[in-house]
């Protein structure tokens, strides 16, 4: 294996003429793709995490979702620029192939396997947890051993055990410990194990699986319809709560500081993640290199004013330290009195949920293709149904990795897992449009040189978080013991990452004139996984390892672009 083979590059040529041998149905128009864009990124994120990160950044939460989507502003005109110039599906998985080389592709497509498959097992999950207490709204109750993974009830049980061996009363246990407990104690037994899985999770899997594979005119349709119903949803709501808003809630607007503000942002990503699902479907566009960069804008641009809106509407409505609530949407209204908007609340979540779904079960497969034809993966995942004109095999493979685990697994902190991979993927995307040259039609990222704008913007934000000094002084002199012991500095290393390759990057712009816009999308998402502490990194680390083995093994042998090959 030559190190130089490993960023073996494709190029724009090939990428054509795989275009034009392309046998998928190109339907798509650029109202279309913004609604794959707006069913992806508003689901989870506006219904359930915006409380919990509400409640430690207070009414400020609204500057977050500015920041971050300042952020992805960067990011995706990155991935317009690509997506003008780059005529297959693959995300950033082609961008990177035709900007860095192959292994850094492969290490692309095995990290977007963590912002779809995962990510839409944790949205399962949820919507899971929606459905049954929409259901509950009407007296009817599942039996609990079937909308619970098996985990949660094996700890739940194990824990209300001891509680009750003390002698507390099962009463006397929080609702989650008892509906384990029930569960666990209710289940059918065969074969000494406990019957317990979330049913409704398998079945909305199965359901969109089956939407995806018949054909992405249907799934056009489906994601219209879903996206029409909540944004209509979501406008009425924010009208009807804007009577109800004390302004007094809004102080102190920034109650925990810069660094309360920050808590909140592995969730405030974590529903911006979509954006980029988009560009999965360029072969099934009626005008990639138009529609693309005006759907993608225009999904962002909507998302975060929505965003904004909501966050201010929350915390206008009660106070933010009430808002660590699952359902905070439902929960403000039930608080002034207005029940009947929680129940429609919680319908639009289903069908938030249900979309989120609908877009990443469509965008892994498509990802998996255009890997399948390049040789890194088994050639089954490019198949092309004869009738339906869909990756067939992929589509399914992707409906079983994610309906099997969302029966069974507990996925507290697939959210942080989830916004480092595709953090990872935007900065891989960001760093590219630096190194490819603009295309000659399409759109182009506007340059304007960072020489001298760079550390401006540097040196501003430093004077601006230099406020907070306790934060500073924190940071070097932690109250639990020296800077320099491991269990206090493993935690810093993100952030010296982040400082490391930020000094480097700003030298580089300064003395190369780099483009400002690329450059900051690239610093702002490395701020953005650095927030997301130690343990993630490692996880992220260790979960690229495993891809770099596959590689090794398989993919590297088989790449089309392997002259043995």
């Amino acid at each position: 294996m030559q190190f130089s083979s490993l960023f073996r590059k494709k190029h724009l040529q090939s990428l054509q003429e795989q275009s034009h041998a392309s046998t998928m149905h190109k339907t798509l128009s650029v109202w279309d793709l913004a609604a794959f864009g707006i069913a992806a990124i508003i689901g989870a994120g506006i219904f359930a995490t915006i409380g919990n990160a509400a409640a430690n950044g207070g009414p400020a939460i609204s500057l977050l979702f500015i920041f971050t989507g300042v952020a992805c502003g960067f990011s995706a005109l990155c991935y317009a620029q690509f997506a003008s110039s780059v005529p297959t599906s693959g995300s950033a998985y082609t961008y990177a192939y035709v900007s860095f080389g192959e292994i850094i592709a492969w290490i692309i497509g095995w990290d977007l396997l963590l912002e779809y498959a995962i990510g839409n097992i944790a949205v399962a999950i949820s919507w899971s947890d929606y459905f049954t207490g929409f259901l509950q709204g009407f007296g009817w109750d599942m039996p609990s051993y079937l909308t619970m993974d098996f985990l949660s009830a094996w700890r739940g049980f194990q824990q209300a055990s001891a509680s009750l061996a003390s002698g507390q009363s099962l009463e006397a246990l929080s609702d989650g410990l008892q509906q384990a407990y029930h569960a666990w104690e209710n289940a059918p037994v065969v074969a000494g194990m406990h019957m317990i899985f979330d049913l409704p999770a398998l079945v909305i899997v199965v359901l969109i699986t089956y939407l995806v594979y018949i054909g992405i005119r249907e799934s056009r349709t489906a994601s219209n319809l879903l996206v029409g119903l909540k944004l209509i949803v979501i406008i009425t709501v924010v009208l009807i709560g804007a009577f109800y808003i004390k302004p007094s809630n809004w102080s102190p607007f920034a109650p925990n500081g810069f660094g309360g503000v920050m808590k909140g942002v592995a969730a405030v990503f974590f529903a911006y993640i979509g954006f980029d699902a988009i560009s999965t479907t360029t072969e099934e566009c009626k005008n990639p290199k138009r529609d693309l960069p005006r759907a993608i804008f225009a999904a962002l641009i909507i998302c975060t004013v929505l965003y904004i809106l909501v966050a201010l509407t929350l915390t206008g409505m009660v106070p933010f330290s009430e808002l660590a609530v699952g359902d905070p949407l439902a929960y403000v209204f039930k608080q002034v009195g207005l029940d009947w908007i929680s129940g429609i609340v919680a319908f639009s979540a289903l069908i938030a949920m249900a979309s989120v779904l609908l877009v990443f079960q469509m965008g892994q497969p498509r990802i998996w293709m255009s890997m399948s034809r390049d040789g890194l993966l088994p050639s089954r995942f490019a198949k092309i149904h004869p009738k339906f004109k869909t990756p067939s095999f992929a589509t399914l493979i992707t409906g079983i990795l994610v309906a099997v685990p969302a029966l069974f697994m507990n996925l507290q902190e697939v959210t942080d897992l989830t916004s480092i991979g595709t953090l990872f993927a935007f900065v891989i995307v960001c760093a590219g449009v630096l190194l490819v040259p603009p295309p000659e039609d399409g759109f182009k990222v506007p340059y304007y040189s960072g020489r001298y704008l760079l550390p401006v913007i540097l040196l501003v934000i430093f004077f601006v978080m230099r406020g907070d000094g306790q934060g500073w002084h924190d940071f070097w002199h932690p109250q639990e013991g020296s800077f320099l012991s491991w269990d206090i500095f493993k935690h810093k290393i993100p952030y010296l990452i982040f400082a490391l390759i930020g000094l480097l990057l700003t030298a580089l712009t300064i003395w190369k004139q780099l483009s400002i816009i690329p450059v900051l999308g690239l610093l702002s998402c490395l701020y953005l996984m650095s927030e997301l502490g130690y343990t993630n990194w490692l996880r992220f680390l260790i979960w690229l390892v495993i891809g770099l083995t596959i590689y090794g093994l398989y993919s590297y042998r088989h790449s089309k672009w392997n002259p043995v090959s």
